[in-house]
């Protein structure tokens, strides 16, 4: 039966000159129960993807970006394994995978002042955008920089999405594909949980989609209240948090 869409997720099926709008959907897909807070969760795994935000080699590789300005990138490479083990469970489910990458245009031309000064406080350092010595052009796409850690290589089916500030709902195609793939829930992962991860989170419940923070695929390099604060106010006000056990449990 010819499909018209995008993903067989979120396609209209043509049969004889008729337009079918049904989407398909596994007869009888059993819903997956999590222990999640602040409630037990179950969720519908047709209609859920996860979304891996920044695990970038400038945030988490030794020789990147943060590592060169002082930062000690022990805690962004914490996510890795946890996400080495989760993410072919989610694959095999028929899970899509979504990462979610600073990749900025080489002009910078989309990039507002307010962007640039997070880590270019005076106009002179090593910002967005700079030359990182022996690397390239920092979180430029493309680059070395902006890469996934070699680790965490996506797979071919996966999708990758630039972004271009902290949520990666803004100026980004992200809300269109992830409609496009018909989902409702989405699973978080990522670097840095208090800034990129939850920017995108909140953005996310604002929108209207269910909102699952994994929070041992989730790091920070941020002090240890800044997690605790991320933790309390995704569990408060935008969603749930589980653990990757949960949902590897979940998947089988």
């Amino acid at each position: 039966m010819p499909l018209i869409g995008a993903s067989p997720r979120n396609a209209w099926r043509a049969t004889d000159g008729r337009i079918d709008l049904r989407r398909a959907r596994r007869a009888g897909a059993p819903g997956w129960d999590l222990d999640a807070a602040p409630q037990p969760l179950t969720l519908d795994p047709d209609r859920t993807g996860i979304l891996v935000v920044d695990m970038q080699n400038d945030f988490c590789h030794p020789d990147g970006w943060l590592a060169s300005i002082g930062v000690d990138v022990t805690p962004a490479r914490a996510p890795i394994g946890p996400l080495l083990d989760l993410l072919p469970r989610l694959r095999a489910a028929g899970m899509p995978v979504v990462w979610v990458d600073w990749g900025n245009r080489p002009d910078r031309a989309n990039l507002a002042p307010n962007v640039l000064h997070v880590y270019d406080p005076d106009g002179a350092s090593t910002g967005i955008g700079a030359e990182l010595a022996g690397a390239g052009p920092v979180l430029q796409a493309g680059s070395w920089n902006a890469a996934v850690v070699d680790e965490l290589t996506p797979d071919p089916g996966d999708i990758t999405v630039d972004k271009y500030r902290m949520s990666g709902f803004w100026d980004t195609p992200l809300d269109s594909i992830l409609r496009n793939l018909d989902l409702t829930t989405l699973l978080f992962a990522g670097v840095n949980a208090d800034q990129c991860v939850l920017a995108t989170l909140a953005d996310a419940a604002c929108a209207g989609y269910d909102c699952v923070m994994v929070t041992d695929c989730c790091a920070t390099t941020s002090p240890g209240f800044c997690w605790d604060a991320t933790v309390y106010n995704v569990r408060q006000c935008f969603g749930f948090t589980t653990t990757a056990a949960e949902l590897g449990k979940a998947a089988g």
